[in-house]
């Protein structure tokens, strides 16, 4: 893990910081937005980039664990977030944006963090492609069908936010590959180089939409004291759920805890840069995002702790 990615958490909350102190500057402020959506593309693309299209047949080579995983993924994860959202959150921007991160599972970190509490890396790397193609499709989907009675979707932005901020930079990327096919050393050198700038680029979008909305979002700070509760359970039961299937199925340590780690992990920065763009008159959703990962973060080094201090005793018996 590089530099950057130790504190993505404390690049975040700093990115926060400074685009609410921008944000104060009126000149900042009213053109805040114009930088937005070319922010989230060129991190978009960036992020695309690292995707191997050709690998996506091989995370059906364990169909027992890559079909599990799917299933966890998007079946048993949409239904228990909408199960929360009942429960527990009222406020339609904050339901949207707890829908969008729940829904997107992560397709970078969790592969740290699985390395980490010695699961099989091969299976987890293995399913990244596949898990991000599915999000990038459905995603929309998951986003129309739970929240689209809500109000809070404006049709012109969110096919804005699908095609220019989602599959107008996985096009690019494909076409990128496909420019590199034959180049594979100069491709994996290129890659190297730019892994750590999707967080840069993320962190200046951040810094943009608090820039632009920050007095808002100050304004309505209470309502995130609500996202606590939700946020922790949607771990604590999407963990032992994930274990009991795992436990159930037969699998090994290892293959229980990359299938832990690959459910449990979400991806913040697909799902908040569609926010930003289909919803630019609701920054609360974006901030829905951007807390989410605060929690998560620290949620994830735990269960880590965990998953190894069962691998121990497993060992012992």
């Amino acid at each position: 893990m590089g530099m950057i990615e130790k504190f993505y958490t404390f690049i975040i909350f700093l990115a926060v910081v400074t685009g609410l102190l921008l944000g104060k500057v009126d000149l900042i402020q009213a053109h805040a937005d114009s930088i937005l959506i070319p922010l989230l593309v060129i991190m978009l693309y960036l992020t695309f980039l690292h995707i191997r299209f050709r690998e996506i047949r091989s995370s059906f080579l364990n169909l027992k664990f890559s079909i599990t995983a799917l299933l966890i993924n998007f079946v048993w994860v949409p239904f228990l977030a909408w199960v929360l959202v009942g429960l527990f959150l009222d406020h339609p921007a904050l339901a949207i944006g707890f829908i969008m991160l729940m829904v997107t599972p992560c397709t970078d970190w969790y592969l740290i963090f699985t390395g980490v509490a010695r699961g099989n890396l091969a299976l987890s790397t293995a399913i990244l492609p596949l898990n991000l193609i599915l999000q990038i499709l459905l995603l929309p989907i998951f986003l129309l069908l739970f929240t689209g009675t809500r109000g809070g979707i404006e049709g012109a932005y969110f096919i804005e936010g699908v095609v220019i901020v989602l599959l107008l930079p996985l096009l690019l990327a494909g076409l990128t590959q496909l420019l590199l096919k034959n180049k594979e050393q100069l491709q994996s050198k290129i890659l190297s180089k730019l892994s750590v700038l999707p967080i840069v680029f993320l962190a200046f979008a951040i810094m943009a939409m608090f820039a632009s909305h920050g007095q808002l979002l100050v304004e309505n700070i209470e309502l995130l004291w609500s996202l606590i509760l939700p946020v922790l359970l949607f771990f604590v039961l999407n963990f032992f759920f994930g274990q009991l299937v795992g436990r159930s199925l037969k699998f090994s340590y290892a293959d229980r805890a990359s299938l832990s780690l690959t459910t449990l992990a979400r991806n913040s920065p697909i799902a908040l840069a569609l926010a930003m763009t289909a919803f630019p008159d609701q920054p609360l959703i974006a901030l829905t995002l951007i807390i989410g990962p605060l929690i998560e973060l620290p949620v994830l080094a735990v269960v880590t702790q965990v998953l190894v201090w069962q691998r121990k005793r497993e060992e012992r018996n």
